[in-house]
């Protein structure tokens, strides 16, 4: 009598784990953290820089530490993205095209794991601001970078670069909100004479 209940047992089971494997049943899509970011407000950089602009109250300024950084170099970091702002500064005499032309192909290394490379100009005659921004979509290293100069004098570079290996997905929502601040601090260079 046990062993009649104990196959009955058995074939139960084996039918309920057949049933239940059925159609109905998708596996969850793998998903992100869920990013919260602050409401935006900016400074103004205060120092001894021979430029100035306005960065958001929710980054550092610290001094670049790269072994080939020179005078006025600095990085504007997102401690809470692992997110800096490589800003370089150069000198302009008589080699504004030289700057230029390395300017963008350092853009353009990216190219090799963008899907895109997008190009906004700005121009602010009454500033004497003139530069061009990339955005660079995909999973490149750096997805923003810009330079601004005033033609005559002041060179200034800057490139975005996480501190994880990129990911276009589950960076995309970061990349969004700092693309509108990286947009507002280039718009408000200005040059210290």
């Amino acid at each position: 009598m046990l062993k009649k209940h104990f196959k009955i047992f058995i074939s139960l089971a084996i039918i309920l784990t057949f049933v239940s494997c059925g159609k109905g049943y998708t596996p969850k899509p793998r998903g992100y953290f869920r990013i919260d970011f602050p409401e935006r407000s900016y400074q103004t950089l205060d120092s001894i820089m021979p430029y100035t602009f306005e960065y958001p109250t929710y980054s550092i300024i610290e001094n670049s530490i790269s072994t080939n950084a020179e005078p006025y170099w600095i990085n504007v970091s997102f401690p809470n993205y692992k997110a800096k702002i490589h800003i370089s500064y150069k000198n302009v005499s008589d080699n504004l095209y030289e700057l230029y032309e390395d300017n963008i192909k350092l853009a353009y290394n990216h190219v090799v794991k963008a899907d895109a490379i997008e190009e906004h100009i700005f121009i602010n005659e009454k500033n004497n601001l003139y530069g061009m921004l990339f955005e660079i979509k995909g999973n490149a290293a750096s997805p923003m970078q810009f330079f601004a100069t005033d033609s005559v004098e002041h060179f200034l570079r800057g490139s975005l670069y996480f501190q994880t290996h990129p990911n276009k997905d589950s960076l995309a929502p970061v990349i969004d909100f700092l693309t509108e601040d990286i947009m507002y601090l280039v718009e408000t260079i200005r040059w210290k004479n």
